[in-house]
């Protein structure tokens, strides 16, 4: 009888991809023994020998080798299939492998790089996002290590991909796992950890800042909370003040990066598949004013505890910026982004976690253009505002004396492409339709009359505010 690759409850069917596998072990097992024959195989006979040989390699580490091998000889097309089914194994199944399937899976992936794999880079990313923000157990420090280790020690084998936009994935990812890490650093197995993740960043800075900058304007959003460990004040004092320390042809000044609108695609990094399979179900069926049970569920599933909180901030930006309803959504009686974003506020009052969700919430206010920006992006922070008023005005008097706040005091030394770029904002979302006026928060009596004026005095010193 062949093994079982996952744990499942009883009354949980198993998975489609998890019987395939065995099935094709089945099937072809007296031919996954040497001698092997060296005939060429027809594609769908191809297919079954990959997903079993993956099942082999899996659930038998003794024979890794032999299948190994009997792998690099049937190979025809780059192992594009082979990586891809690995692939779907970590997306689908990764959280609920049994035993020692998870270093067996760890194993492969290291020689699916040294090989070249095709399209290891989507396996790579896959397994970054099974790493959970927040979740200190034995099992997630390995993988957080194991992932870590493959960036450092196989640098040379990533920059020779077709495109390396995986290391600039990997540094998104670990500048936000540092920020977690770092307030645990007393803890040794953290600090060791630390300390290759922060080699590794550091490295990207000083030897592939042209990566770094096309992350776009998010990289100094997760940066700044690394502001107080030492190895990152001289980026930050040459970003600041010493832009051509990083030798890059035409960068100037960070406003660069600022005007730079970072892809969907660095959202989806922070989150494990499974979470953004439920933040989408309840933002596409989930009807508003039913949604609480399902926040319920989501609450204890991912955000059980307050460590895990921090990947709220991660959350908020994905909702923002990766997560567009259609037209029919947005018109229908489906659960608002805003609502949820709102909800989200309310999960963590830890001053520092609500600093960094407000700035999720408006990072893109800051430097919103028009030819480069999407009005969806902005579209939530203004409609939390706006639906707050008639019943929690305290969410719209906080939110809108935080965007306040940041147009003054983000970075002084450059105040005014900030104001220019909340006002560009603020005039979008009005042109746009989202809201009819700005009248709605500069004549609400429920609104602070000193923190109206404020706001009144930040589009009136615009010049582009007529």
């Amino acid at each position: 009888m062949e093994l079982r690759m996952t744990n499942r409850s009883p009354h949980v069917a198993e998975r489609s991809l998890e019987i395939s596998l065995r099935t094709a072990f089945s099937c072809v097992k007296p031919k996954l023994r040497p001698p092997f024959p060296l005939n060429i195989m027809a594609l769908e006979e191809y297919s079954e020998m990959n997903r079993a040989i993956l099942y082999g390699v899996l659930c038998e580490p003794g024979m890794t080798e032999i299948h190994m091998k009997h792998l690099h000889g049937i190979i025809t097309d780059g192992y594009q299939y082979f990586t891809g089914m690995l692939t779907k194994v970590v997306n689908e199944m990764y959280g609920y492998l049994v035993g020692d399937l998870k270093k067996q899976l760890l194993r492969i992936t290291h020689e699916m790089i040294d090989v070249s794999a095709v399209r290891v880079d989507g396996l790579l990313v896959g397994l970054m996002r099974q790493i959970v923000s927040g979740d200190y157990g034995e099992d997630n420090l390995w993988l957080c290590y194991e992932m870590i280790n493959i960036f450092s020690n196989k640098w040379d084998c990533l920059l020779d991909l077709e495109g390396p936009l995986v290391l600039s994935g990997a540094l998104y990812v670990f500048l936000r796992l540092l920020a977690d890490h770092s307030r645990l650093r007393n803890d040794p197995k953290i600090n060791s950890l630390m300390k290759m993740e922060i080699a590794f960043c550091v490295r990207m800075f000083k030897e592939k800042f042209s990566l770094c900058l096309s992350i776009g304007r998010d990289v100094i959003r997760i940066l700044q909370d690394l502001v107080n460990i030492p190895e990152f004040q001289e980026i930050w004092k040459n970003l600041l003040y010493n832009p051509h320390a990083f030798g890059v042809d035409g960068f100037v000044d960070i406003s660069q990066i600022y005007s730079t609108r970072t892809s969907r695609w660095y959202f989806s990094l922070r989150l494990t598949h499974e979470m953004e399979s439920q933040l989408q179900f309840l933002l596409s069926n989930v009807k508003f004013g039913s949604q609480k049970r399902y926040q319920v569920w989501f609450v204890k599933k991912f955000l059980a505890t307050p460590e895990k909180s921090p990947v709220v901030i991660d959350i908020v930006r994905f909702i923002c910026c990766a997560h567009y309803p259609s037209n029919d959504i947005i018109n229908s009686d489906i659960l608002p982004r805003w609502a949820l974003i709102g909800w989200l506020l309310l999960h963590d009052a830890r001053i520092h976690v609500q600093a960094n969700l407000k700035l999720a919430l408006f990072f893109d206010w800051l430097f919103f253009d028009q030819k480069v920006d999407n009005v969806m992006n902005i579209e939530p922070a203004i409609l939390l505002m706006v639906n707050s008023i008639p019943n929690y005005v305290d969410i719209t008097n906080t939110l809108l004396e935080f965007l306040v706040l940041l147009a003054e005091h983000y970075d002084p030394d450059r105040k005014l492409v900030l104001r220019r770029g909340i006002s560009t904002a603020l005039l979008t979302l009005v042109r746009k339709g989202v809201i009819q006026s700005l009248d709605i928060l500069l004549k609400c009596d429920k609104i602070s009359p000193l923190l109206r004026e404020r706001f009144r005095k930040l589009l009136l010193d615009d010049p582009h505010i007529g």
